[in-house]
């Protein structure tokens, strides 16, 4: 059994599909298929069944597509220490964000990441804070860059900024020409929030709760997947929400979104990494530069 073949297995596993997984890995179909047919002729297990044009796990494929998984990220972390050992002047870096993160705060940081260090090579996946934190936990993702807090023991936390949150609408709602609201105003609105996992939305509703009112009091007429589609629908009219000054900026200045007063916390952004992992030369650069 070699990397080799592992590396295929997994790519057709995660796939289901041999064709794709050939070109994904920029292998022919028949070495693709061969790989798999010799790990299945030397342990004599049945690793996919074959059903019309499309193949599946069988029960020996999902427990062996676990190991495999593993031994590859062994064989990554071995490969990514001696890489390690050149410093700074080759290797990777993968990191993970936030939105609010990932769109507004971290392109300027990667980029200047990149002009000290051009030998890294940089990749970033977006999600929510919860989305971020597990790909930390399974170390798909070298650094994650979050802003709501969250409790895993395996992973370390530490902060490096703070975010200011505002309270906002579009131009033709009720409180546009107001300059504050009271806490006890804000069941009375339509209110467009982020998914739970997010942690704008996760902060929002810890405040709700110091303020003396339940989450479930407000009347979320959306709940949209980005910063960006909920910017967009409090410029349509669609209600209020409490977003990133970061997120609110542009339309701040435009005229397309206005500001009300409410007296919201500051939050921080965390960084985090898995406890267990080798701190690479690269990783620390990136967060000396944080």
């Amino acid at each position: 059994m070699t990397l080799e073949q592992l590396r295929i297995f997994v790519a057709v596993a995660e796939r289901e599909h041999v064709t794709r997984a050939a070109a994904d890995l920029h292998l022919t179909q028949s070495a693709t298929s061969a790989a798999i047919a010799a790990l299945e002729n030397r342990y004599d297990a049945k690793l996919f069944d074959r059903v019309g044009r499309r193949i599946e796990l069988t029960e020996a494929g999902r427990l062996f597509l676990v190991e495999a998984r593993a031994v590859l990220a062994r064989a990554q972390a071995a490969e990514t220490l001696l890489t390690d050992l050149a410093g700074l002047k080759r290797g990777a870096l993968s990191l993970a964000a936030s939105q609010t993160v990932g769109n507004y705060w971290l392109p300027p940081i990667m980029q200047l990441y990149r002009e000290r260090h051009p030998g890294i090579a940089l990749s970033l996946r977006i999600g929510n804070t919860e989305q971020v934190a597990q790909w930390v936990h399974e170390t798909s993702a070298d650094i994650g860059l979050i802003e709501g807090e969250i409790d895993d023991p395996a992973l370390s936390v530490i902060q490096f900024a703070e975010d200011e949150m505002v309270l906002v609408v579009g131009r033709g709602h009720p409180w546009a020409g107001r300059s504050s609201v009271a806490p006890a105003e804000l069941p009375g609105a339509d209110w467009i929030l982020r998914e739970p996992g997010s942690g704008t939305r996760s902060i929002f509703e810890s405040w709700l709760i110091e303020a003396g009112l339940a989450p479930s009091s407000l009347r979320i007429a959306l709940e949209l997947p980005s910063n960006e589609a909920i910017r967009g629908a409090i410029e349509a009219g669609a209600g209020a929400t409490v977003i990133s000054r970061l997120v609110a900026e542009g339309g701040l200045r435009a005229g397309t979104l206005i500001q009300v007063g409410l007296d919201l916390p500051r939050r921080r952004f965390y960084r985090l990494r898995h406890k267990e992992r080798h701190v690479t030369h690269a990783e620390q650069a990136f967060a000396a530069l944080l």
